[in-house]
């Protein structure tokens, strides 16, 4: 991938030497370093923000009240995990963020969510578990009621109407988490 985007780059860079637009190819890198800067800048706010958020709602026992009223989707999702294990709370917390469109708030969760059901992997050392591989299709699939860093990248641009979005993102991801979940039960029994 790394391959692909320096050969587009240096095509881009090379056909405006080449055509005698060297300033507007000067302009062009200038404003979009400028431009990322800015860019990183606000989703460092929204990121911080939510993340706060998560921070406070995991301390008030909120995280934990939803995990609770998720227990019956978690046990048919990953019917191997353990009763009251940690990985279930750091799934939830996962599937929570992600769900409110946090994805930058939900990789740490993912993270020890996978680390904490590597724990309690059957399998060899290198070789994902049942539990392991649905919950990696179900965060990717990621099920988004409010997709916050979209919004935020469209209020960034300009967007006229920002949270226009929300209606086809949730029926995107919609459509996605319940392929993904079909798709990981029907792997599930196949084995």
């Amino acid at each position: 991938m790394n391959l692909l985007w320096a050969f587009m780059l240096l095509l881009g860079i090379g056909y405006g030497l080449v055509t005698g637009r060297t300033a507007a190819v000067t302009e062009a890198v200038l404003s979009g370093a400028a431009e990322g800067v800015e860019l990183c800048i606000t989703m460092l706010g929204v990121m911080a923000l939510w993340t706060g958020i998560m921070e406070i709602g995991e301390r008030a026992g909120l995280i934990r009240a939803i995990s609770k009223k998720m227990r019956p989707l978690m046990r048919f999702l990953f019917p191997r995990i353990p009763e009251n294990h940690p990985s279930l709370r750091y799934i939830s917390t996962n599937f929570v963020a992600n769900i409110l469109g946090l994805g930058w708030a939900a990789t740490p969760a993912g993270l020890e969510a996978m680390k904490s059901l590597a724990e309690i992997n059957p399998e060899k050392e290198g070789i994902a578990s049942r539990e392991m591989c649905t919950f990696l299709i179900l965060n990717i699939s990621s099920l988004q009621l409010l997709p916050m860093t979209i919004i935020a990248y469209r209020q960034q641009y300009g967007s006229a109407n920002p949270t226009s979005i929300v209606g086809p993102a949730i029926a995107a991801t919609l459509v996605s988490t319940l392929a993904g979940v079909a798709f990981a039960k029907w792997m599930d029994r196949k084995r």
